[in-house]
């Protein structure tokens, strides 16, 4: 029995993420260079047949995925289960106005406490079981198959630190670029890590490094 081979994409750039602001579940749409990078993305992917292409519901990756998927005829299945953490009272906010708006509830954020529950938002333990449920049941509906899934770069990090054995709440010390294409396979219940960060596709396009 051959792996089901999972190809993970986070979302092209957003307005919001070039003024530095935390998205969580609210949205900002796709600069231009986003959707160039979408499309790009797309060109690179265009001999590739998916069995199935999956994406976060919030708008940033539901575009993304319509850019990269448009000229193949396979549906988008939007799963909310593929977006970001939720930051409640963080959300929409830069990290510099955390600290000046939520001096207490910033700190266990910014030091990555892992049980740290965000007021009307999650933790990362929350977070973390909520994002590999999510691509557990997907891997288990297309055994043997192909996969795209577009999603956030909180969700594509809790995939990674898992795989890799990274400890919930290390700071990252990894990056996770804007349509960044990132391979992994899924075979007897294991996951591994095939490629990491392929930028290949951008060719002079720079990239952003913004949850």
């Amino acid at each position: 029995m051959k792996p089901t081979q999972v190809f993970v994409v986070r979302h092209g750039e957003t307005t919001w993420n070039k003024e530095k602001r935390l998205q969580g579940h609210l949205d900002s749409q796709l600069t231009p260079k986003g959707i160039a990078q979408a499309q790009a993305l797309g060109e690179n992917l265009k001999h590739h047949d998916f069995d199935a292409i999956y994406a976060s519901d919030l708008t940033r990756t539901r575009v993304t995925a319509e850019n990269i998927a448009s000229e193949k005829h396979c549906s988008i299945t939007l799963d909310e289960q593929l977006r970001e953490r939720h930051l409640g009272i963080f959300q929409g906010h830069t990290r510099k106005e955390l600290a000046e708006k939520f001096p207490e509830a910033a700190k266990p954020y910014l030091n990555y406490q892992p049980d740290f529950e965000i007021p009307e938002g999650e933790s990362l333990v929350q977070f973390r079981q909520r994002c590999m449920d999510c691509f557990n049941r997907i891997v288990s509906q297309h055994k043997q198959g192909k996969i795209l899934i577009v999603t956030h770069g909180g969700v594509l990090s809790c995939l990674f630190q898992t795989v890799v054995g990274i400890p919930l709440g290390t700071p990252r010390n990894f990056v996770l670029l804007n349509t960044s294409l990132n391979v992994f396979s899924h075979h007897k219940g294991k996951w591994t890590l095939e490629s990491w960060g392929d930028l290949s596709h951008l060719q002079n396009m720079t990239s952003l490094d913004d949850s």
